[in-house]
C-alpha cells in the first residue's frame, strides 16, 4: 500500500521528440515545423510546432499529407542525441528539488516529494488539506520553472500514486494537484487502458464488460486476485489509487552530454562551430547548475557515410568558459581535420569540483579560480601540450636541472612563522648566485694554456668580448682552490662526466675583482666557465 503521508510528483514535457529538438535548435519555435520518423515514403509526423498544428498538422500524417496542408512545413528527423541530451538534463533540473527521482520514459520524470513541505508554503497536514494543497502546487510551479529554465516546456502533477500523477501532468492546467484520498476518484472515469494491462489480463476484463479503472476498482480485490492473479491484484490496486512499488532511483551518467543530428553534412569547421558553441552553452548551463566544470571533453562525430571520430581534449583545470572550450575545439580540429563530412556530432564533459580559494577582503585582489582555469586553458591552447606549467626542480646534483610540472596555485598564507633565531657563531652559510648563462672564462692551469686539462687552475680572466656583452668580469689570481668534482648525477657510471667543477678564491687584480667563484671545465671542448658566484 501507499506509505502514510506519501507524495509523488510527476513531471512530463508534452510532444518531447519535438521539445527536444527545438531545445536544441529554439529558432524554429515560430516556424511551422515537425518532427518526422522514417523515410521516403514512409515518414510520419511525429509532432508539430503551434504553427503547424493551427494549419492541420497531426500526428501521424504522411509528409506528403503534411506538406499538402503546409507547403513551406520544416522538418527535422528524430534525433537520439537530442532527446537523449533532453532527458538527461530533465531528469538534472528533477534531482534539484529531490534526491529520490525516477525516469519514467520519454519526457516523464517521477520524484518522491514526501518531507518537502517545509520547503514551500505551508506547514503539511496539520494545518488542514488547504494548506497541504497549496504547498503541493508550489511544489509544481517550481518543477514547471526549474524544466522551462533548461528550455523544456512541461506540466506537473502531484498525487498519491504514480498513475495519478501521470495523469494529473497530462492536463492542461498545471500544476494539478489530487488531494488526498481521492485519487480513485480522478482515476474512474478514465479507460482501462491507461493501466496498461497485460494482453491476456485485457482480454480477460474486455469479456468481463469491464470498460474504465471505476469499472475494475468495484470489483471485489479478492475475487480478482483469484482470478487473475499477481497481474490482476497489482492492477486492482492501481486502480482504487494505492501504488504499492516503489520508484526505482535514478543514477546520474558519469558525464554530461549534448549531440545534434545535422540536417546536411557540414564540411567546413566555421559551421560546425557555430553549432557547436550552442551545444557547449547548454553543457556549460548543466555543468553549472549542478557545481561542476569540465575537466574533459570530447568530441564523437559521425562522418559521412558511415565514418566515426573521436576526439579528446584533456584541460589543464576544470572550466565552464564557453569561448574557451570552443577555442580548444577550433585548435584541435585544425590540427587534425576529420576527413569527411560531418553529419552528426556528440560532446561529453567529463566533470569535475572547480578550484575554491579564499578570496581576500581586505588585501589585494586575489584571482578567482574559475578566471584562472579559463587562462591557464587558453595558455594550453596556445602553447600546445607539455609546453606550459609550473618549473620544479629535478632530483638531481645540476643546479640547472629542471622539469616541468602541472600548475597548481597555491595555497592561501597562512600564520607568519616564528622568527629565527639569532646565530651565535657570527658566522652565516654560503649561498651560490648562480650565473645563467655560464660566463665564459680564460684560466690558466698550473702556469699552462687552458688547452692542457686536468692541471689546477692559477688564473682567471674574463674575455673582452664577454664584459663588452654586460657581463660581469671575474679577473685574478688564483689563492685557494678547491677540486675537481662532479655535479653531474650518476657520475660514477661508466657514462664519462662531462663538468669538473672547482670552487676558486681570487686574489683582486684592480680595483674590482676577487671573491669566492665556483668555476667548471666542460671536458669535450676544454672550455673554461663561471657557473656561480658565493654570497
Amino acid at each position: 500500500m501507499t506509505a502514510p503521508g506519501r507524495w509523488i510528483a510527476c513531471l512530463a514535457v508534452p510532444l518531447f521528440p519535438l521539445a527536444a529538438r527545438l531545445r536544441s535548435e529554439p529558432e524554429l519555435v515560430e516556424e511551422a515545423a515537425a518532427v518526422v520518423e522514417g523515410d521516403g515514403s514512409s515518414a510520419r509526423i511525429v509532432a508539430g510546432t503551434r504553427r503547424a498544428r493551427r494549419a492541420g498538422v497531426k500526428p501521424g500524417q504522411t509528409l506528403a499529407q503534411a506538406r499538402a496542408l503546409v507547403p513551406q512545413l520544416a522538418t527535422r528527423p528524430r534525433d537520439p542525441d537530442c532527446e537523449r541530451s533532453a532527458r538527461e538534463a530533465l531528469l538534472e533540473a528533477a534531482e534539484g528539488l529531490s534526491p529520490r527521482i525516477e525516469d519514467g520514459g520519454e519526457g516523464v520524470v517521477y520524484l518522491d516529494v514526501h518531507g518537502l513541505e517545509r520547503h514551500f508554503r505551508g506547514i503539511g497536514d496539520r494545518a488542514g488539506d488547504r494548506t497541504a494543497v497549496l504547498w503541493q502546487a508550489d511544489l509544481g510551479r517550481a518543477l514547471v520553472a526549474a524544466s522551462e529554465e533548461i528550455g523544456l516546456p512541461a506540466r506537473a502533477g502531484v498525487a498519491a500514486s504514480r498513475l495519478a500523477a501521470r495523469v494529473a501532468a497530462g492536463l492542461p492546467d498545471t500544476p494539478t494537484v489530487v488531494p488526498a484520498g481521492g485519487e480513485a476518484a480522478f482515476l474512474a472515469p478514465l479507460p482501462l487502458g491507461r493501466l496498461s494491462p497485460e494482453v491476456e489480463v485485457a482480454e480477460t476484463l474486455e469479456r468481463w464488460g469491464i470498460r474504465s479503472i471505476g469499472d475494475l476498482a468495484k470489483l471485489p480485490e479478492a475475487e480478482v486476485a483469484s482470478r487473475l492473479g499477481a497481474a490482476g491484484a497489482r492492477l486492482h490496486a492501481v486502480a482504487r489509487g494505492l501504488d504499492p512499488r516503489p520508484l526505482a532511483p535514478w543514477a546520474p551518467p558519469p558525464c554530461f552530454r549534448e549531440g545534434l543530428t545535422l540536417d546536411w553534412p557540414i564540411v567546413h569547421l566555421e559551421p560546425f562551430l557555430f553549432v557547436g558553441r550552442a551545444a557547449l552553452e547548454r553543457l556549460a548551463a548543466r555543468l553549472e547548475a549542478r557545481g561542476f566544470a569540465c575537466t574533459r571533453l570530447e568530441l564523437s562525430l559521425r562522418l559521412e557515410p558511415d565514418g566515426t571520430a573521436e576526439r579528446s581534449l584533456d584541460l589543464p583545470a576544470p572550466t565552464r568558459d564557453v569561448k574557451t572550450l570552443l577555442t580548444l575545439l577550433r585548435l584541435h580540429l585544425e590540427a587534425a581535420p576529420p576527413g569527411a563530412p560531418v553529419v552528426g556530432f556528440t560532446l561529453a564533459a567529463h566533470p569535475d569540483r572547480p578550484r575554491e580559494a579564499q578570496l581576500s577582503l581586505f588585501g589585494p585582489e586575489a584571482l578567482s579560480p574559475d578566471r584562472l582555469a579559463t587562462t591557464l586553458a587558453r595558455l594550453f591552447a596556445l602553447l600546445g601540450p607539455r609546453r606550459a606549467g609550473s618549473p620544479v626542480l629535478v632530483d638531481a646534483h645540476r643546479p640547472e636541472r629542471w622539469s616541468l610540472a602541472p600548475y597548481a596555485p597555491p595555497p592561501p598564507p597562512g600564520e607568519p612563522p616564528d622568527p629565527a633565531p639569532p646565530r651565535r657563531n657570527g658566522h652565516g652559510l654560503l649561498a651560490v648566485r648562480v650565473l645563467r648563462p655560464p660566463v665564459h672564462l680564460e684560466v690558466i692551469v698550473d702556469g699552462a694554456p687552458e688547452e692542457e686539462a686536468g692541471g689546477r687552475p692559477s688564473s682567471v680572466t674574463t674575455p673582452p668580448t664577454e664584459t663588452a656583452a654586460g657581463r660581469p668580469a671575474i679577473d685574478g689570481r688564483v689563492k685557494v682552490a678547491s677540486g675537481p668534482w662532479s655535479l653531474d648525477e650518476a657520475w660514477w657510471s661508466e657514462e664519462p662526466v662531462e663538468r669538473d667543477y672547482w670552487d676558486v678564491e681570487l686574489a683582486p687584480a684592480g680595483p674590482q675583482g676577487g671573491g669566492l667563484y665556483r668555476i667548471y671545465q666542460d671536458r669535450p671542448t676544454g672550455e673554461w666557465y663561471a657557473d656561480g658566484v658565493y654570497d
